[in-house]
């Protein structure tokens, strides 16, 4: 058999029975295409199922709050997806009289949507002929054909996609497409392919050549660079002291507790002795460590999260504050990026008026002891 047909026949005896699977409504493959980039199935399945039951429209997902679709995106993580989302949901409604496109070049005006996204959603909604080229399928090429061509390099991607252009064909790219990136996700796995039992075995390069763990190639990129978080806990009796994030940075709009961002790991007395901070809280403010310092990975950037309770702040003088307060009962309707949602999830904080922070599945609420 060809590769091709090998690949199909393989996807058809084993592929996985996934929601958007069983539909061509461009909007649903939108939705779950965003929110499966760079997550695995069995963590974004939960997300696709709820934002489909809330927005099972493009033009319900465009009418509602920015707010409100982070608050559901929450825990996901890169939350420039979310928003991106967002705007083009509304491109569609102004732009596409809310008919969400199907083909490759009018998906690409898309915000958020690159070559990838607009090839899967064109082939899976209308067989159009495009190859999807995702991690998996550079993985399964790279070792059966023996490319070696870095992927993240200029040259590699010309490289990789005529060979998926080739091997795509005209009758049924949609499943072909569908075929080698399900492969590549459950057969030809990054660690520990099940290589004895590939029905590709007979003619892969990297079996025959024992260059299974070497390929595919991929360039290093810069190194991460690493940013020092300090989380302040500050309670008024039911309420608690929250701030928005600013724009053109990461987890924008989205909130979290006040904090100060340094370039390295302190003290806690070096970080009381800071002229920021006994300008924000006083020379008599009280400190209790609630966490020693998690380590958040993002693209490029390692976070080293610390939380810490404050009490005996200098009383307010005024002079406006960058946080404001909620009622503690209200935060889980709050946007807020997986560090902070994690942090409340896990740990109890107690105030003066004995209220304890609780947490029962993802809801939060108010016990009084």
């Amino acid at each position: 058999m060809s590769f091709s047909t090998e690949i199909i026949r393989w996807y058809h005896q084993n592929k996985r029975d996934l929601p958007w699977r069983h539909t061509t409504d461009p909007y649903v493959i939108w939705l779950s295409e965003i929110i499966l980039q760079q997550t695995r199935v069995e963590q974004g399945l939960p997300y696709f199922n709820r934002f489909l039951s809330k927005y099972p429209t493009v033009t319900a997902f465009a009418n509602e709050e920015e707010d409100n679709i982070l608050r559901l995106w929450q825990g996901l993580g890169y939350y420039s997806r979310a928003r991106n989302m967002h705007k083009a949901a509304k491109m569609v409604v102004n732009e596409y009289g809310g008919i969400f496109p199907t083909t490759y070049k009018s998906l690409l005006t898309l915000r958020g949507v690159g070559e990838y996204t607009a090839a899967a959603i064109a082939s899976f909604s209308a067989n159009e002929a495009k190859p999807v080229v995702d991690g998996n399928v550079f993985r399964v090429l790279s070792r059966y054909f023996g490319i070696d061509e870095a992927i993240n390099t200029p040259q590699g991607k010309k490289i990789f996609y005529k060979v998926a252009q080739e091997m795509l064909g005209e009758n049924n790219p949609a499943i072909y497409n569908q075929s080698i990136m399900e492969f590549g996700a459950l057969q030809c796995k990054p660690r520990k392919p099940d290589c004895h039992i590939c029905p590709l075995q007979i003619d892969c390069y990297a079996i025959k050549t024992n260059k299974v763990n070497f390929l595919p190639v991929k360039l290093k990129g810069k190194p991460s660079r690493n940013r020092y978080f300090y989380y302040f806990i500050i309670t008024n009796q039911d309420k608690i002291a929250v701030q928005k994030r600013g724009p053109k940075d990461i987890w924008e709009n989205m909130y979290q507790f006040p904090m100060l961002e340094l370039t390295e790991q302190v003290s806690m007395e070096d970080l009381k002795q800071l002229d920021i901070f006994t300008g924000l809280f006083g020379d008599n403010t009280q400190l209790k460590v609630l966490s020693t310092p998690k380590k958040h990975v993002l693209s490029h950037q390692n976070i080293y999260a610390t939380f810490i309770e404050l009490t005996h702040i200098k009383p307010d003088s005024g002079k406006k504050r960058p946080w404001n307060y909620v009622f503690i009962k209200d935060l889980d309707t709050l946007a807020k990026p997986k560090l902070i949602f994690t942090f409340l999830r896990d740990y109890n904080i107690c105030n003066k008026n004995t209220y304890k922070l609780c947490q029962e599945s993802t809801k939060l609420f108010w016990l009084d002891t």
